[in-house]
């Protein structure tokens, strides 16, 4: 008998085991390399943090390079500006393309490293450019970088939902919006650095060392790439070993239903148009103005400028919880915009000590984000929500392009004032958009604005309804 149950014992234990689990002999893997164990899923997690750290550590390079790009490559602030714009030209499109092409075309392995690719090639075409003295090289690179960047967020996000469907999904989000920030923080207080050390290392001069510099900083792209194909192959053996399909978008994007659109959700469009206007083309050309103003010295004006960055990393989680605990979210994007605004009126109108006026504008950008983008999912059908969430971000970056030219043209003509009164401007129409939107929110008794204990009461109520 005792031998029996031994026998029966090994057999089940042996049925328990993944069928491709490796050896012969079945043995148990490594916690590290068992994608089921916590620490296999921690190193996947690093991984999709770092797969987006190259793409926005070199997003603002020109950002921490201002003062040499224009100097060394004899442009204008409006010229300047184009390297922004030409990153979001193809974006206005491809956020309508990039899940279709990673779901149906190419596959989520194979999409991360396609665009990872684009980000490295675009990134050397903009340090060539640099390097030959060709600024139109410059422009072209930006554009190719383009076309990877805004593509591999979608890719980056859906490997997390892959991985970690359901509780563990915000913080992951949270963590991957984290390493973004700390990307672009790290590039805003290194590349000028860099640049200095490339001048007295090779003692060269003018666009060459703005080439190298620029070149230098496009390791970190590598880097993201290395982590794409390390993160492709994990995926790939996980699949086999638990049996489950490649990871989907789940977006379905139809443009036909922008017809079905309602004045709610135009109003967000707005207001998304209208904030981020006034925040990422400051962040472009902030070095100089905090220079120029308030006499900074290049390395302090490099830390100001990215402090929204700085406390973007850790107050995004914190007030993504917070908004899902509330509700509330058209009184919470009411403060951001607020926030933003008078930061603004701050650095436009008073000498203060611009720490004050940057750090309300880092809490208030953190905030506007997590209170302005889940309101699409209560204003929409699931069925539309790929489309909505396409559209707002096609938008975006029309605005981004449009106003970041016209941006330089007005720091051209008229100076920083009239600019920072421009941004004022657009914070204002995005004030008077989301005051509307909380009218027609009340009239209409939709829920944007609705407590989250209301929200789950009511949810309850709806599946109960269901069930019946």
């Amino acid at each position: 008998m005792a031998a029996m149950e031994e026998e029966e014992r090994a057999l089940l234990d042996e049925e328990s085991l993944p069928k491709d689990h490796g050896d012969p002999a079945r043995k148990p893997l490594p916690a590290l390399c068992d994608p089921q164990r916590l620490a296999h899923r921690l190193l996947v997690l690093a991984l999709m943090c770092f797969l987006g750290f190259g793409s926005y550590f070199c997003y603002d390079n020109p950002a921490a390079l201002q003062a040499q790009v224009q100097r060394d490559m004899k442009i204008n602030t409006a010229e300047f500006m184009a390297l922004y714009a030409w990153y979001s030209w193809p974006n206005v499109f491809l956020c309508f393309f990039g899940g279709f092409l990673i779901d149906r075309i190419f596959g989520i392995r194979w999409g991360t490293i396609i665009f990872s690719c684009f980000v490295c090639v675009g990134q050397v075409i903009f340090a060539m450019g640099a390097i030959c003295n060709a600024f139109w090289l410059m422009e072209f690179g930006r554009f190719v970088f383009g076309i990877g960047g805004e593509s591999l967020a979608v890719a980056q996000n859906t490997y997390a939902v892959s991985w970690f469907k359901g509780k563990e999904l915000n913080l992951v989000f949270g963590l991957q919006l984290s390493m973004a920030r700390i990307g672009s923080t790290v590039n805003m207080n290194m590349m000028g650095w860099v640049y200095w050390k490339v001048q007295d290392l090779f003692s060269s001069t003018g666009h060459t060392t703005l080439g190298i510099a620029l070149l230098i900083g496009g390791t970190t792209c590598i880097f993201s790439l290395v982590c794409a194909f390390i993160l492709a192959y994990l995926d790939k053996r996980a699949e086999k070993i638990l049996c489950k399909e490649q990871g989907k978008t789940g977006e379905v994007i139809k443009i036909t239903d922008v017809k079905d659109f309602s004045l709610s959700l135009w109003l967000i469009f707005l207001i998304c148009v209208c904030y981020y206007v006034a925040v990422f083309p400051f962040i472009g050309l902030g070095k100089v103005f905090f220079i120029e103003k308030f006499k900074f010295s290049s390395q302090a004006a490099s830390l100001i400028n990215s402090i929204v960055y700085v406390i973007s990393a850790p107050m995004s989680p914190i007030f993504g919880i917070l908004v899902d605990k509330v509700g509330r979210n058209i009184t919470w994007v009411i403060c951001a915009v607020v926030g933003t605004l008078t930061s603004h009126l701050m650095l436009a109108f008073t000498f203060w000590n611009p720490w004050i006026a940057m750090c309300l504008l880092g809490v208030a950008y953190s905030l506007l984000a997590c209170a302005l983008w889940p309101m699409v999912a209560f204003v929409v059908p699931e069925h539309q929500l790929g489309t909505a969430y396409g559209f707002m971000q096609s938008i975006q970056n029309l605005g981004l392009a449009i106003i970041a030219i016209a941006a330089g043209v007005i720091l051209d003509s008229r100076g920083y004032f009239f600019l920072e009164i421009f941004f004022s401007s657009c914070l204002c129409l995005a004030l008077i958009a989301v005051v509307a939107l909380y009218f027609v929110n009340l009239f209409r008794e939709g829920e944007l604005n609705w407590s989250a204990k209301r929200r789950e009461k009511l949810q309850k109520l709806a599946m109960a309804e269901k069930e019946i």
